[in-house]
């Protein structure tokens, strides 16, 4: 995510950094270089305009002349204002009403709406501990309401069950009274969408929204249509009361135009992005971490976040004891290796990593993939539960052995095996709080060498 528009002003901030002073020229040559970035990632001209009329003035300012690092001072403003125009902090979802809470989603059809539905009801169930029911009001569409149906069992998620020929608006009012005999704390309804705006989907909207009063109004919108998805939320919010936005593809969006063009277009914050295809990939929208990845400074409190979420309490409180100890273990590796695989794999992992650009550099001239995390799976698998325990009994003969098993060679068990003590080493060091040499710019050199 960002992949397009974090490179490009790594770029350009590189070269302000170098610079002992700046002068006016350069900062200009700078602020050229930031908007043909964001141009280029498909933000929207006015907001770019806006941007780069305030972010000037400060980056021309005298406590940055006379700044002993004034690349870094103009980084400072560019991340002030960029977080400021995300929307400055994430807004929560209101709950502040007599259950059952109703709540909305619309926009296009093709944005993603039903299947962001069940995401979201999943991680309200899971995070705020309510009871949901879905809805669907998509009358339309062949097989809409069969698929949140479908979605709602593979989830165990309570939906309200499809009566044939029922116009929207009677659903929505049997939909109140069997929420409250289900005991559900929250509605989500899943309206019907359009290939496009038109006024007939506006006014079944509106006509909805007068029934059922919702307190959340989510406009689902796809991020990779960039324009013309805030121009969507501009729309949907001159027609209701719109209260949030959620973002699906995010993770496929190398651009992030939407992103950085939405809150200012509609004035309505992004709430969540979708950034897969599984239930549980939705994420809550955090302005100020999203402005540190889209500037290159990482998002470490969110990778940890989502280890700790993926991992679970039993497993987290187990590796946080062999970590006071000292131990590492081929089958704590393992482990290891497995998280990677629930994150994303390295890409995942690296994409909430500070100087990820870098990091990225690093891993294509190392020849380093995704197959390198699903061979040394298929390496340790091949061990014995004592080998696992103390590698250091693995010599010539268990090498070949276990070279065979996995369908490599020994030269790679050796690699995965200096990799491992290196590991190793460093889980000691981070038990005794000594963590020198370990850089927030990246991984360290050696590290990659043993990963070749």
């Amino acid at each position: 995510m960002f992949e397009n528009l974090t490179n490009k002003l790594e770029e350009v901030f590189s070269s302000l950094k170098k610079a002992p002073s700046l002068d006016e020229k350069q900062v200009d040559e700078g602020l050229r270089g930031i908007r043909q970035a964001l141009l280029e990632a498909d933000v929207s001209l006015d907001v770019v305009k806006d941007f780069i009329a305030k972010v000037k003035p400060k980056a021309l300012g005298q406590e940055i002349i006379r700044s002993t690092s004034p690349g870094n001072m103009v980084v400072k403003v560019v991340y002030d204002e960029l977080v400021n125009l995300l929307g400055e902090s994430n807004s929560d979802i209101n709950l502040k009403s007599v259950p059952p809470v109703p709540m909305m989603m619309v926009g296009l059809q093709g944005s993603g709406k039903t299947t962001t539905t069940a995401k979201l009801a999943k991680y309200i169930e899971k995070n705020k501990k309510k009871k949901i029911m879905m809805v669907s009001l998509d009358v339309y569409r062949p097989a809409a309401q069969e698929q949140l149906k479908l979605l709602g069992e593979q989830n165990n998620i309570l939906t309200l069950p499809v009566i044939e020929g029922q116009r929207p608006e009677d659903i929505c009012r049997r939909a109140i009274g069997a929420a409250s005999l289900n005991g559900a704390d929250i509605i989500l309804f899943d309206t019907a969408g359009r290939t496009q705006i038109d006024f007939q989907m506006m006014s079944e909207i509106k006509q909805i929204e007068s029934i059922i009063k919702p307190t959340e109004t989510f406009l689902v919108a796809d991020s990779l249509t960039g324009q013309v998805a805030a121009e969507v939320a501009k729309e949907f919010k001159n027609t209701v009361n719109l209260t949030g936005i959620i973002l699906t593809r995010a993770d496929g969006d190398a651009r992030g135009g939407a992103a950085v063009s939405m809150k200012y277009v509609s004035q309505v914050p992004i709430k969540f992005l979708g950034v897969g295809e599984k239930i549980e990939n939705i994420e809550v929208f955090h302005p100020k971490r999203i402005a540190n990845r889209i500037l290159g400074m990482g998002d470490i409190v969110s990778l940890v976040e989502k280890a700790a979420e993926d991992l679970g309490e039993e497993n987290l409180k187990k590796a946080e004891e062999n970590l006071k100890k000292g131990q590492f273990s081929m089958q704590d590796y393992l482990s290891q290796l497995r998280q990677m695989k629930k994150m994303g794999g390295i890409e995942g992992i690296m994409s909430f990593m500070p100087g990820v650009s870098k990091i990225k550099s690093q891993m294509d001239k190392s020849g380093i993939d995704e197959k390198v995390i699903t061979q040394n799976e298929a390496i340790i698998l091949s061990m014995t539960k004592k080998e696992r325990e103390n590698p250091k009994i693995i010599d010539g003969s268990r090498r070949k052995r276990i070279a065979n098993g996995s369908g490599t060679d020994v030269a790679t068990i050796n690699k995965l095996l200096k990799q491992f003590k290196m590991m190793s080493e460093m889980m000691k060091k981070m038990s005794k709080g000594n963590l020198k040499g370990m850089s927030d710019k990246g991984i360290p050199p050696e590290l990659f060498n043993q990963l070749k």
